[in-house]
């Protein structure tokens, strides 16, 4: 039969039932608390005195006092079952601040301003800019080089600012994060005397200022931006240079390639004007290299946000795609 015998054997055999596993309820442990101890350990831990305290500190104080009701990890057992296993301890929580959220739609609505820290020569020698910008059109509108980083300094900074500026009370909102010299009462008293609104970052968000951020950025990204400068004199000379190209001669991406000065100072038609012409000429001199029709000359954004509401980014992306 070419068959091996325990085959033949093997299949003469009926096969076995299954066997079904025995459901039943396990024994509990001679050793186990009782229904009443358990009871007597939950009203402890759930006790005024003991309601917000961890089982190790409930089973210390206990025996201390030559009481035992369990060990501490039964306790942490009982309210495991009971789905508390916490944090039982009160901890202060984190104070809730409010997101700032602000948006400009003309120059010399909101600006924000910021601190940082050029490098000198020596170990730890440092020297403090302080930069003013213009969210709306990205230009610096106030800037200072000091040696310390002071309320009162920023206080001429931006009395300053603002004189040179026209500001007019009610018309601007002064944005910063949450140094001390931002939240400073010479400051404060100084924007309250002109009528600007204070903002401030949420604490440890250092996205709610991302202009002045980014601005910094620029700056120290720049190929003339020395890593050390040999005293404040060199800071403010590299400085006086700098500002007036990023204002006049940067070409802003996010402006569609308008400088910071053309867009403050209200030159964005006449600039525009001058872009279409150019581009409608070389549409007109080669119409095969544009397979997507007549080139527009992009325009700047007709606002500017700081943390952009969620409603407020779905209009604008519906705006863009009429």
């Amino acid at each position: 039969m070419q068959l091996s015998r325990s085959t033949y054997y093997r299949s003469q055999k009926a096969p076995a039932a299954p066997k079904l596993a025995v459901v039943g309820c396990r024994p509990a442990p001679p050793r186990a608390l009782s229904p009443a101890e358990r009871q007597v350990v939950w009203d402890t831990l759930h006790s005024h005195r003991f309601v917000d305290q961890p089982p190790r500190e409930i089973y210390a104080t206990l025996l201390d006092e030559e009481t035992y009701i369990g060990h501490w990890r039964t306790m942490y057992r009982i309210l495991e079952a009971a789905g508390e296993s916490r944090e039982r301890r009160r901890q202060r929580s984190h104070q809730r601040h409010a997101i700032p959220r602000l948006v400009a739609r003309a120059p010399r609505q909101v600006w924000s301003w910021d601190i940082t820290v050029l490098r000198g020569l020596v170990h730890r020698e440092f020297f403090y800019l302080y930069v003013i910008l213009d969210i709306f059109s990205r230009y610096v509108v106030g800037w200072m080089v000091a040696d310390r980083e002071q309320d009162e300094l920023a206080h001429e900074l931006i009395s300053t600012t603002c004189a040179r500026q026209g500001v007019v009370p009610e018309q601007l909102v002064l944005h910063a994060d949450r140094g001390s010299v931002m939240r400073s009462k010479t400051v404060s008293r100084l924007l309250e005397r002109l009528g600007v609104e204070r903002s401030h970052s949420r604490p440890r968000v250092s996205n709610d200022n991302p202009y002045s951020e980014s601005q910094f950025k620029t700056l120290k990204y720049h190929g003339d931006f020395p890593e050390r400068f040999e005293d404040i004199g060199a800071a403010r000379r590299f400085c006086g240079r700098w500002f007036p190209w990023y204002n006049d001669e940067h070409h802003h991406v996010n402006l569609a390639l308008f400088t910071p000065a053309q867009v403050h100072l209200g030159q964005v038609e006449q600039v525009l004007a001058v872009r279409q012409r150019t581009l409608d000429g070389a549409f007109a001199a080669t119409p095969e290299r544009f397979p997507h029709g007549p080139p527009q000359a992009g325009r700047p954004p007709a606002e500017a946000w700081i943390n952009r509401p969620a409603e407020a980014s779905a209009t604008a992306a519906e705006v863009v795609e009429k």
